[in-house]
């Protein structure tokens, strides 16, 4: 298997260090590719000081942004993944070992959010409010680390561009295609979007696939939502 990394990212310069370094670190990685969607920072710059990671500069939205990380990916197997979120270790071989399973044409991790401000804290158990729908529905979101073949990703259209919910909508794809199987692994996520309003972003998470089943545009849902990080 060639692992193709594939990281959406607009204005994250004090995040995107730390990223790198982490999917570095991972065994199995074929290659790194960042999809900058206009940042205003430094964030180009400081992705170009790491060797071997490739940059592709996009328009804004997260699912042009995957879309043009993905079309420059040479691996076999695409896994997109947030800049706030971390992979557990041998990740790649978690991937390989699902992707062989019969029937089985993508999957995501279970989610574990960590507290930012909030460490040391008894709030910091409130983040894993956020845990729970990783558990129960074979639903892909964004913060799951994504994966999937090349040609799974190809042959399901690539992610909608649409202003919100790319994710949920290539998941609903490929359930077309194939089974989805959440790993019993988990990634570590940032809490920062849930520290700064932990029910807001609650019911956003839990309800907003609910409403966009219902028919809600995708345009509503994120001036709701406010701009993905």
């Amino acid at each position: 298997m060639r692992l193709s990394v594939v990281i959406p990212a607009i204005d994250e310069a004090a995040t995107i260090d730390a990223c790198l370094d982490r999917v570095a670190a991972q065994p199995g990685v074929f290659e790194c590719i960042v999809a900058d969607g206009g940042s205003a920072d430094d964030t180009v710059a400081r992705v170009r000081q790491h060797r071997g990671v490739r940059v592709i500069e996009a328009e804004p939205g997260r699912g042009r942004q995957l879309n043009a990380g993905a079309g420059l990916a040479s691996g076999d197997t695409l896994l997109f993944l947030h800049v706030d979120t971390e992979l557990p270790v041998h990740a790649s071989a978690t991937i390989d070992r699902i992707l062989h399973r019969p029937g089985v044409v993508a999957g995501g991790f279970r989610t574990w959010h960590v507290a930012d401000k909030w460490r040391g804290t008894a709030r910091a158990a409130l983040l894993h409010l956020a845990d729970l729908r990783s558990r129960y529905s074979s639903v892909l979101y964004g913060d799951q680390a994504m994966f999937m073949r090349h040609a799974t990703f190809v042959r399901a259209g690539g992610f909608p561009e649409i202003a919100l919910m790319e994710d949920i909508a290539l998941s609903k794809k490929l359930a077309k295609l194939g089974r989805i199987e959440i790993a019993r692994r988990s990634v570590r996520v940032s809490g920062r979007r849930f520290e700064a309003a932990p029910v807001t972003q609650t019911v956003l998470v839990n309800v907003f696939p609910l409403l966009y089943a219902a028919g809600v545009s995708p345009n509503v849902l994120a001036r709701l939502y406010g701009r993905p990080r």
